[in-house]
């Protein structure tokens, strides 16, 4: 890394999205927000600080979690992300936030994870570069550790319909607050909007078939919501969502 440069660990490209991962996708799109110039280096969890990426090299301070980035950025940058937003509507965000990343993005992970037909064909490939005699049993053990998870946070005790049930709820209510407004708190772009697209186009990626899928497609502000977002910050990434 340059002695100028600020590095951004993530995961790849894959399952027609940028990043897989849509935390990647939101912290990716604030540092484009707040006009900062970044290195991009491919990592996995097991090599990042807590165990999740992204995270970030600023100058030799290291920090994690797309929340403490922003944060980071925000104090060290000089920058404000909901500028222009009022005391409500910042509050508005961060309830918008907690909704997708602590609600929406389990929903999304149990049907790319633990649905039999997405895992093979999306997670079940991140074993590929193991020594092919351990790919199976590197399979299992990715898909066992995340139905673990699942299972602690409370979402993976449902059954498959309650998960998309649960799911399109906080869709459906994602919809209703965009309504035919630009952006998620008006006519001003703000922080949560990078955390909308990147939840969104992990949703709406036709790489998978999931009823969440389904869900967001039937609200024609939230498809062209993404492709909006899509466009601006990754041009060059070809987007059928």
């Amino acid at each position: 890394m340059s002695a100028s440069s600020l590095t951004l660990y993530a995961t790849r490209a894959g399952f027609d999205l940028p990043d897989t991962s849509p935390f990647v996708l939101k912290t990716e799109v604030q540092l484009q927000m707040a006009g900062l110039g970044y290195e991009r280096e491919s990592a996995v969890p097991p090599q990042a600080p807590k165990g999740k990426l992204p995270y970030i090299d600023d100058h030799g301070v290291v920090v994690t979690d797309s929340t403490f980035i922003r944060a980071h950025i925000e104090r060290t940058c000089g920058v404000d992300l909901d500028a222009g937003l009022d005391a409500l509507q910042r509050a508005q965000a961060w309830a918008i936030e907690r909704m997708l990343e602590d609600h929406l993005y389990f929903a999304m992970v149990w049907f790319r994870w633990l649905d039999p037909a997405n895992f093979a064909k999306g997670p079940a490939h991140f074993a590929d570069s193991a020594p092919q005699d351990q790919r199976e049993q590197l399979r299992h053990e990715l898909q066992s550790r995340k139905r673990a998870e699942l299972h602690a946070q409370g979402l993976g005790r449902h059954t498959p319909e309650d998960i998309a049930a649960l799911g399109t709820r906080s869709i459906d209510a994602l919809a209703v607050q965009l309504g035919y407004k630009p952006w998620l708190m008006g006519e001003i772009q703000s922080g949560v909007d990078a955390t909308a697209f990147g939840m969104l186009a992990c949703v709406l990626t036709p790489f998978f078939d999931t009823p969440l899928r389904r869900a967001a497609q039937a609200h024609a502000n939230l498809t062209a919501y993404v492709a909006r977002m899509m466009q601006r910050f990754y041009p060059r990434h070809p987007w059928h969502g």
